[in-house]
């Protein structure tokens, strides 16, 4: 009977311990409410995010306000508005098997998304003229380590006539926490590059490389940046003097 009330009170340990982890668990998936980017002439511009439950429904900025769409859990439609000209664009995806395999965007042009059994993602831009005619725009593939994306190889299709043209961009990370992991079906989306990453990127490094009559010119640019954290490991700034999306903003304060 004492071997009995040992194991129940293990029992009972552990499923403290268990119910303990997951609470904190909980508490640390934190959501970004607000990040307030400051140049380096000190103007600030800040960007508010709503949310419904860990789903987002809007990115409110200074000049485009942008609304998601949730299909059983996944990310389905964004549209994005210029607050001065009103001027939108809409993103439709489609998924098979919570894969995206499929964005069209309302500006004439579609991203094709194949999952290989490696890891890796392979994809293609193509262009829709007026009688849906595809031209296809730039192919790549898609490396990915560790929930990180960590390469993309690019081949731009509609080079001149007997013109190579190739891009490869290397991201690094830190070890802490991506908040934009956090939302709801982020993660999957592939076009939004190093964000949907678990991590934070605090490096890239852009290679072009193109061949021209056995000619071969080549260029590389690096883009890093330093983080701070809170105690929850969740970056509360970014200073930078370039990025890739953003060559002109200094520093990044992240508010949850």
């Amino acid at each position: 009977m004492g071997e009995v009330n040992k194991i129940v009170s293990l029992l009972m340990v552990s499923i403290v311990v268990l119910c303990s982890c997951s609470e904190d668990k909980v508490s640390t998936d934190k959501l970004l409410r607000k990040t307030v980017e400051i140049s380096e002439n000190g103007t600030s511009t800040t960007t508010l995010y709503n949310y419904n439950g860990n789903e987002i429904v809007s990115v409110d900025g200074a000049k485009k306000y942008i609304s998601y769409t949730y299909t059983d859990g996944l990310i389905t439609k964004i549209i994005t508005k210029d607050k001065e000209s009103q001027w939108s664009v809409t993103l439709d995806y489609t998924y098979n098997k919570a894969q995206l395999v499929r964005m069209h965007s309302s500006e004439g042009y579609v991203m094709n998304y194949s999952h290989k059994g490696d890891g890796t993602v392979s994809y293609e831009k193509v262009v829709l003229d007026s009688q849906n005619q595809e031209t296809k725009v730039f192919h790549g593939i898609l490396y990915f380590e560790n929930w990180n994306l960590v390469k993309d190889e690019r081949i731009f299709d509609d080079s001149p006539q007997g013109v190579l043209s190739k891009q490869k961009v290397s991201f690094e990370y830190d070890s802490k926490n991506n908040p934009f992991y956090n939302i709801l079906g982020y993660a999957k989306l592939l076009s939004h590059n190093e964000v949907i990453s678990i991590n934070n990127n605090r490096l890239a490094v852009v290679e072009r490389v193109v061949i021209q009559d056995d000619q071969l010119t080549s260029s590389a640019n690096l883009y890093q940046g330093v983080f701070k954290y809170d105690t929850d490991n969740y970056p509360v700034e970014h200073v930078t003097e370039a990025s890739i999306v953003n060559p002109n903003y200094v520093k990044t304060q992240f508010f949850y």
